[in-house]
């Protein structure tokens, strides 16, 4: 066992239950391998509905930061929800999920999030950053997806300034969960790389 100074304990090495990747063996790893297991044994969905990590770049005031969204549900070729980890409060993490869930998708604004923390769940619909449900059974099966999916309006998000300021979002609230000071935290770049006015948005309009 690897204690890494303040930030994860790395255990050593395991499978990602999705994909067969190797990835690192920490505490926060083993709940969201749980949780695509769930989806998967008890839940009902396939595994190729399920994509695991993709992320989300931002840059403002010259730091960098890599959003990472645990799972993404694609049901009948469109992104339904994504699902979101990490410990402690769930309220704390509303808007970084509504936020993700406004952006990732290039063409529409994917429907609903889950913010969970292993524990506990809510689930939101993006539009207005409502939470609908709560608890774990409030992340909806293989079945009721097929119905959501038919039900959700999957529109677009185009207008450029909300989405500067989801991205801002997921910029502050991501550099701030990521590593709580250690040496991890992200290094300012060459302001070249991508250019953005000063100023961060700490919450959803």
């Amino acid at each position: 066992m690897i204690d890494t100074s303040g930030h994860h304990i790395v255990y050593g090495e395991l499978r990602d239950y999705l994909t067969g990747h190797v990835l690192p063996d920490t505490d926060d790893e083993r709940v969201r391998q749980a949780l695509a297991r769930r989806l998967v044994e008890q839940l009902g969905y396939a595994r190729e509905e399920l994509e695991p990590r993709l992320t989300i770049d931002s840059c403002y005031n010259n730091i960098r930061v890599q959003t990472l969204i645990e799972l993404t549900a694609r049901i009948a070729g469109r992104r339904l929800f994504i699902l979101r980890y990490g410990p402690g409060s769930l309220v704390t993490r509303e808007n970084a999920a509504v936020a993700a869930a406004r952006v990732l998708e290039p063409a529409y604004r994917i429907p609903l999030a889950i913010v969970t923390n292993g524990r506990d769940a809510e689930l939101l619909e993006t539009a207005r950053g409502k939470v609908l449900a709560t608890g774990m059974d409030c992340i909806p099966d293989r079945a009721r997806a097929g119905e959501l999916v038919r039900e959700c309006v999957f529109e677009p998000f185009a207008d450029a300034e909300k989405r500067d300021q989801a991205l801002r979002i997921l910029n502050v609230f991501d550099v701030e969960v990521c590593c709580f000071g250690s040496s991890c935290r992200p290094q300012p770049h060459d302001p070249s790389d991508h250019a953005a006015p000063p100023g961060a948005v700490d919450h959803l309009q």
